[in-house]
Formats: structure tokens, sequence, C-alpha cells
């Protein structure tokens, strides 16, 4: 047991180092784009399937709430929170397919982001919530994994796709809930704490 004790840990840690050299640009990217965002008074909304669905509702209680410091919420929704609303989404257009594009052509105004969160992007609920987004005119950030999928076709030039380094389920989702944490703490700095030194 200790074996795999030190091999989980050892591949989360090389895992990162990865994630460090290759991921920091389209990381600041990101950040800088939901800043961007908030300021001029749009919100951030996030989706996800599986263990993509809980970083993403995780994420989305971090911007509302904060996480080490006492400031102002910041206008986020999760659109994997609502089991009635999904489940009558679902019921009534006989699939599942269309579960978040319906909310984003429901909630959403032109300047929100959507935060898509997917490790292989052919998800058809993820699909269907990118083009519903390019209808509205959002700015989309993809944390995705392996190739990208079909998600990565439907981006725009000024998406920031983040692609993490890996074709495990686990590791990838272990690594989105990183970025995200990252991502949170970047928009904290920036809007409540040494904004000279973003």
């Amino acid at each position: 047991m200790q074996n795999i004790i030190k091999n989980y840990f050892t591949e989360s840690i090389q895992a990162q180092i990865v994630m460090t050299e290759a991921l920091s640009e389209p990381i600041e990217q990101a950040a800088s784009i939901m800043i961007n965002a908030l300021l001029n008074g749009n919100k951030v909304l996030t989706c996800g399937n599986s263990l993509s669905a809980a970083n993403a509702q995780s994420f989305t209680a971090q911007l509302v709430s904060g996480i080490d410091i006492e400031r102002p919420n910041l206008p986020a929704v999760s659109l994997v929170a609502d089991n009635i609303l999904i489940s009558s989404i679902a019921n009534h257009y006989n699939q599942f397919h269309d579960i978040y594009a319906k909310q984003i052509q429901a909630l959403a105004v032109q300047g929100d982001i959507l935060i898509v969160l997917s490790p292989t992007g052919n998800e058809k609920s993820i699909i269907h919530a990118v083009q519903e987004a390019v209808i509205k005119d959002l700015s989309i950030i993809v944390l995705s994994g392996g190739d990208g999928g079909a998600v990565v076709g439907l981006l725009g030039r000024n998406d920031i796709e983040i692609r993490i380094p890996s074709d495990k389920e686990r590791t990838i989702s272990e690594m989105q809930l990183i970025i995200l944490n990252c991502l949170c703490q970047l928009i904290e700095n920036k809007l409540f704490i040494h904004r000279d030194s973003y």
C-alpha cells in the first residue's frame, strides 16, 4: 500500500510540474478575461459532467463566497447545481444533451463568461453548451484533457483552452481543481488585494 500511496502523490506532483511549464500562459489569459468581465458587471457560468461537475460547483462557490479573505461576493452560477431544473429540461426535451445549453439561453448575456470543464471535450451536453455560448457571444474558457476533443473546434480566437496534459479522468479532475483554485486566487488578488501587482 505504501508504494501505491507514493506513486499516487508522485504522479500528481509530476503532473503539476508539467502544468506549471505548459499552462501558465493560458491560465493567466483566462484570469484576465474573467477579471475584465467581472469589472464590467458580467457573471461567470460553469458546467461540466461527472467529476468535472463537482469541480464546476466548487469553483462557483469559491467565486461567490471567497476562500481565504473577506471580500465582496462575485456573480457566478453553476449550471450543474439545480437537479430539478436539469431533470425538467431533460424530461421536456427527452434528452440530456441540452441541460446546459437551455440554461445558457435563459441566463447568459453578452459579455458573460462560460467555463467548461471536460476531460474529453466530446460530451454532447458540453458541445451544445459551447455552441449556445457562441450564439450568445460569451467568452469561453475550456479546461480539457487528452486531445481536447470536438469542443476545441468550436472555440473562437479570443476563447481560451487550458488543456491538461493527461488522458486519465482522475488526473484531469484533480488538475482542474488546482487550476480553478489558482484562477480564484488570481482574481481575488487583482480585484481585492494587490491591484498593481497582478
